[in-house]
């Protein structure tokens, strides 16, 4: 069987620009020089690998958008959350986790917004409300879901390939940040929160909230 890996194509010219001197080192009988740039390119392509995730399809609850660990999870932090009242789920991602994002829920998307900012470390409580970032909020059903990707130290750019108007599903793949940074989920306070700091959740996969059938 053939092992066959799958990445998003933001990573594409980060491989390619690998493998093409790999490819003349290689030619050119320099061995040690084309084995280096090969596993520099294989170290490109497991960052932006793209795993197949397996979505609950359940409008009552709220995945996680990113792989990484909690690092907040609870009301939302001041200056950070937008207006109102909201619950606010924290995601750190590391270099070797899967940088894909995923919409944490169905629905429509309401609005799609860019601010430029600083690039703090993604762990830094500062980061959330000073970094670059990209906000996108989907109306779930009658109830308003608001996800942020944030830049980080070593992200320098946001891929957002949400738009307004678009319908969208839930785990669907929306952007990726590139190379390490941090997502924060705004969840109505209606709902309840089955996450806590710490712990490590799956893209797409993980429950982070659940949804009260009267809201």
């Amino acid at each position: 069987m053939v092992f066959v890996m799958r990445f998003d194509r933001a990573g594409l010219p980060f491989v390619v620009l690998c493998l093409l001197p790999a490819i003349y080192l290689f030619g050119d009988s320099r061995a040690f020089g084309g084995t280096i740039m090969l596993v520099v390119a294989t170290l490109c392509a497991l960052f932006f690998r793209d795993p197949k995730r397996h979505p609950p399809n359940d409008p009552s609850v709220a995945v996680a958008p990113a792989d990484g660990r909690v690092v907040h999870a609870g009301e939302g932090e001041l200056d950070v959350s937008p207006d109102g009242l909201w619950y606010q789920v924290s995601v750190f991602l590391s270099p070797l986790n899967v940088h894909v994002n995923r919409c944490p829920v169905g629905g429509s998307v309401v609005d799609v917004s860019y601010r430029a900012g600083k690039k703090l470390a993604a762990f830094s409580k500062r980061s959330a409300a000073e970094n670059e970032r990209s906000e996108i909020t989907v109306d779930n059903n009658g109830t308003l879901v608001i996800f942020r990707q944030v830049v980080g130290f070593l992200a320098r750019r946001v891929v957002c390939r949400a738009s307004p108007g678009m319908t969208v599903t839930q785990g669907q793949r929306f952007g990726i940040m590139k190379f390490g940074s941090r997502m924060d989920v705004f969840i109505p306070r209606s709902a309840t929160l089955v996450v806590s700091v710490g712990d490590l959740v799956v893209a797409g996969e993980t429950i982070i909230a659940r949804f009260n059938e009267d809201q």
